[in-house]
């Protein structure tokens, strides 16, 4: 094995705390500041570190109590589970027969292409539209009709993140399973989808993450409680004449737990995907 200078070794290292630095510091700021009193935060100069840790706001956030934030700010965390997840299901759903028929029959391609391309339209110069069709369904200010939206964004690049996953499986392992007498529901079972298992599990990671940050859709689809979502309600924090900083950035806290957790877990499916996708000889 080739061994690498202390020099080099040292480069690599100091490159790799820097760039944790980059990513952590405005998250362990935005901790500080959730736990700072309002004193600190408005103090000149500003105080880096509280003088006395204050967690109420934690508590006010996560407090059930009739027409309180934290009735809004739980209300609006289960729209967001709610709204993630169903969209998220639907999209891998849609994404993994689709993905494989566009990998496995070339000359349809121009299809997801197609559909892709919506993309390049920017979200406003959809909104009318979408917006008379959930009124005309009876879905505005509803959940289900905000995964809906979602499920429009999410599955043209679900579709394409599982197209590219079925490509680098190659055919003649599915030929071989189709010969020896497997239908293509078992070859899918057995042979295709554990293969694919990293792609799938990737994809649904990336679905869950734009859902559950996506804001316009959620701003112009939602009026109340019933299906408003953890951007809007953490706008909506931000949105009065005296804000307190701290109040938004333990909701902001607050809202990146469960796509921390998310992604732990999918993290674990990766490696396990991988591990056990394969071929024995």
């Amino acid at each position: 094995m080739e061994r690498k200078s202390p020099v080099f070794t040292a480069f690599v290292y100091v490159c790799a705390i820097l760039l944790g630095a980059v990513i952590l510091a405005p998250l362990a700021w935005l901790f500080v500041m959730s736990i700072s009193p309002a004193a600190d935060l408005a103090a000149k100069p500003l105080r880096w570190w509280p003088q006395a840790a204050d967690f109420s706001r934690y508590a006010q956030l996560l407090s059930r109590a009739e027409n309180s934030a934290g009735a809004a700010f739980t209300s609006s965390l289960r729209n967001s589970l709610e709204v993630a997840g169903m969209a998220t299901l639907a999209a891998v759903v849609l994404a993994v027969p689709a993905g494989w028929a566009v990998s496995r029959t070339p000359s349809v391609g121009w299809s997801l292409s197609m559909v892709i391309a919506t993309y390049m339209l920017p979200p406003v110069a959809l909104s009318v539209p979408l917006y008379m069709g959930l009124s005309y369904l009876g879905l505005l200010n509803n959940v289900f009709g905000l995964a809906l939206i979602y499920l429009t964004i999410l599955a043209p690049f679900t579709t394409w993140l599982m197209k590219s996953g079925f490509d680098s499986i190659p055919r003649e392992i599915e030929a071989a399973a189709m010969i020896d007498g497997a239908g293509l529901l078992q070859t899918w079972r057995i042979i295709t989808l554990p293969l694919a298992a990293p792609v799938v599990a990737t994809s649904a990671l990336f679905a869950v993450l734009l859902a559950w940050d996506e804001f316009f859709y959620a701003l112009l689809f939602t009026s109340d409680q019933r299906a408003k979502t953890l951007t809007v309600a953490i706008a909506d924090l931000a949105g009065g004449r005296v804000s307190d900083y701290g109040l938004i950035a333990t909701a902001g806290v607050l809202a990146a737990l469960p796509p921390v957790l998310i992604g732990l877990f999918m993290q674990r499916a990766l490696i396990s995907g991988l591990t056990s996708g394969g071929v024995k000889g």
